[in-house]
């Protein structure tokens, strides 16, 4: 019989939102067996709880943002991949404010914090959604597809095209959720330079910075430019390339931008 898990004991982190840019301290706490994910604003009157449930999606444009009475959490999925891909069922997760932190825009700070928290076994067998057929999705705007298949345990493929020189043809592969930790938690989210204009104008990123996001120049930049750039993220010394990653990080993965989205699609089926 496969049981389900919690963690040991509490573990916090703080950082910043991504989008909202605002201060926000991030607490897991044990929780009992068929509790499942939800999140908890302590800083609303009352301390609302938000089930991690699809019928409570109510945004993804950037992020999946999850909605239950008048409260809300935002960017919620690299918080549920770091769950899922260490095989925690059950976990409250308390907030501060309304969107988790961005960290480095990976998984990685999350699972090093759960870790630490440990994992604690309880006396209820896991339940499993089984898929007995064919299920297919295509979103042909978007040019997105989905297709999920039976099979004995859980694992994806996934690739990505974004008709970028810089990135190619990608994909990224997870035959097992106990390699999540190792091969795609360190995977960061990425933009492109022409969509930081849009970002920026819809009141978006406001915590982004050089440290947290893969920014890809897919475009010629002059000297004005740059100081404008340089200006947005202050950095005085940036300077971009004419094609190429905007913050010179070494990527952790060849393929690392298809591998965020194998995270990203891991916290959202969460």
């Amino acid at each position: 019989m496969d049981f389900q898990h919690t963690i040991q004991k509490e573990a916090t982190i703080s950082g910043v939102g991504l989008h909202t840019g605002n201060n926000v301290t991030l607490t897991f706490k044990p929780a009992p067996a068929n509790h499942g994910y939800k999140f908890k604003r302590v800083d609303l009157p009352g301390s609302p709880v938000i089930n991690a449930d699809v019928d409570n999606v109510t945004d993804v444009s950037r992020g999946t943002t999850l909605t239950q009475g008048n409260a809300s959490v935002n960017t919620v999925e690299h918080v549920l991949a770091a769950l899922v891909g260490l095989e925690i069922d059950n976990c409250l997760i308390e907030l501060d404010n309304i969107e988790t932190p961005i960290l480095d825009g990976s998984s990685i700070g999350f699972i090093n914090i759960l870790k630490g928290a440990g994992r604690e076994k309880q006396d209820v067998a896991r339940q499993y959604i089984e898929i007995d057929d064919l299920i297919e999705f295509t979103d042909a705007e978007n040019r997105v597809e989905m297709i999920a298949l039976p099979a004995k345990q859980y694992n994806l493929r996934v690739m990505i095209d974004y008709n970028s020189p810089v990135l190619g043809l990608q994909h990224a592969d997870l035959d097992t959720i106990s390699d999540f930790a190792k091969n795609i938690s360190p995977s960061r989210t990425f933009c492109f330079l022409h969509e930081l204009e849009m970002l920026l104008e819809h009141n978006l990123i406001k915590g982004g910075d050089l440290n947290n996001a893969i920014v890809v120049v897919d475009k010629a930049i002059d000297e004005a430019e740059n100081k404008r750039l340089a200006k947005i993220f202050n950095k005085p010394n940036v300077k971009v390339k004419e094609e190429g990653i905007l913050n010179n990080l070494e990527l952790h993965f060849p393929n690392e931008p298809a591998r965020h989205k194998l995270l990203d699609v891991i916290g959202d089926l969460a």
